[in-house]
């Protein structure tokens, strides 16, 4: 197998708030097909070490580059879909042009989008299956659908890596699933970092598995010790394994 381009990479990543470390010694590369899946506790550190990626974060130690560059030069390759959305639920914007708001760098300064922004608007909301609703006003949507349109969003910014911070807080269970697949889909497009403390939906679908909690246990794979998940939820492994495919904990009989 071809060796894949590193497209972000984190190295001995510290961050600390008024002297308490909410990040310790994090090492981490992310490939440019990975399906990373990134678990862990509540106040772990997660949504911190996403913020960090997107540079709106600077570590208080160590490196981080994210396509060859800073954060900052290189967010414009990363699309993000935050946990919730602050929006005016009654605010008269449609769906399709919230979609169009990810061709706002591609357009003419004081120019109205062009027919190829709308077809590539129009191919998002097809690969989300959302393209029925596209005149629907976005805060009428339910939970599910807005995660689609936001996701659709970062794909007409063509970016190169989706990082989704535990984008079924708001989600139905039948819904949870059609985005799971969905992002199956998706991964063939770009990388996706997805952060989540669901352990047993997340290790059906992704291809690597991260533990975090302020200390980040990653082996480039998806199968994780009961060492790293005791370590990460600081409870025996038996409990945290409870409805975990087995593949997942390698060593859990």
């Amino acid at each position: 197998m071809q060796h894949e381009r590193t497209i972000v990479k984190l190295e001995d990543v510290w961050v600390l708030f008024d002297g308490v470390s909410v990040l310790e010694e994090v090492n981490l590369s992310i490939n440019q097909h990975d399906f990373l899946g990134i678990i862990g506790p509540n106040g772990g550190g997660k949504t911190t070490l996403l913020k960090v990626i997107l540079g709106l974060l600077k570590p208080s130690r160590g490196q981080v580059s994210v396509f060859g560059h800073t954060p900052e030069r290189g967010r414009k390759f990363v699309g993000y879909v935050p946990q919730y959305s602050l929006f005016d639920r009654e605010f008269p914007v449609n769906v399709l042009n919230v979609v169009l708001m990810g061709r706002l760098k591609h357009a003419k300064r004081f120019k109205r989008y062009s027919e190829e922004d709308k077809e590539i608007a129009y191919e998002a909301l097809e690969t989300v299956e959302m393209h029925d609703f596209k005149d629907a006003q976005i805060g009428k949507l339910s939970g599910g659908q807005q995660q689609r349109i936001f996701i659709a969003r970062a794909l007409v910014a063509e970016r190169k890596l989706l990082l989704l911070d535990e984008p079924m807080a708001s989600v139905d269970s039948p819904m949870q699933t059609e985005l799971y697949e969905l992002f199956e889909k998706l991964r063939h497009q770009m990388a996706i970092v997805l952060v989540s403390h669901d352990i047993s939906a997340v290790s059906i679908y992704v291809d690597k598995i991260a533990c975090l909690n302020r200390k980040l246990f990653y082996h480039n794979t998806k199968e994780l010790t009961a060492e790293d998940f005791e370590a990460t939820y600081q409870c025996p492994v038996e409990i945290i394994a409870h409805g975990v495919p087995h593949r997942v904990l390698r060593e859990h009989k």
